[in-house]
């Protein structure tokens, strides 16, 4: 997809993750970017999914016991076991602490709020 019709800004944040999926149990993942609508994580190796699966993603944020939850699908998985994932539910907890994120990352209250606006605008 281009950056141009992008409606979420990207910010790299490396952190390990927990994918579940139905079909595949649980598994330790690691988050590459991060948005208000959905993730990039790299899967270990011989790791299965299908596009389209649901899932539930958990983000453990470190020096704290905060963690960010986030449950939807599958949206794309590509051959070096990059999955994106395209966030359908959230808890209000788990958005306060990515809202946050994403607003010390951007670094501009306007572009988050612009951002927000999207948000409750697409869904």
């Amino acid at each position: 997809m281009s950056q141009e019709r992008r409606h979420f800004s990207r910010i790299h944040f490396l952190s390990n993750a927990y994918l579940t999926t139905a079909s595949g149990g649980r598994h330790i993942g690691e988050i590459r970017d991060l948005s208000l609508k959905g993730s990039l994580v790299a899967m270990a190796s011989g790791w299965q999914g299908r596009s389209g699966e649901g899932c539930k993603l958990e983000i453990p944020l470190n020096h704290s016991d905060a963690v960010v939850v986030m449950e939807g699908h599958l949206a794309h998985v590509g051959d070096n076991n990059a999955v994106g994932i395209r966030c359908e539910s959230i808890d209000l907890d788990s958005i306060s602490h990515l809202r946050r994120l994403v607003e010390l990352n951007l670094g501009d209250p306007e572009l988050l709020n612009r951002e927000l606006s999207a948000l409750v605008s697409h869904d």
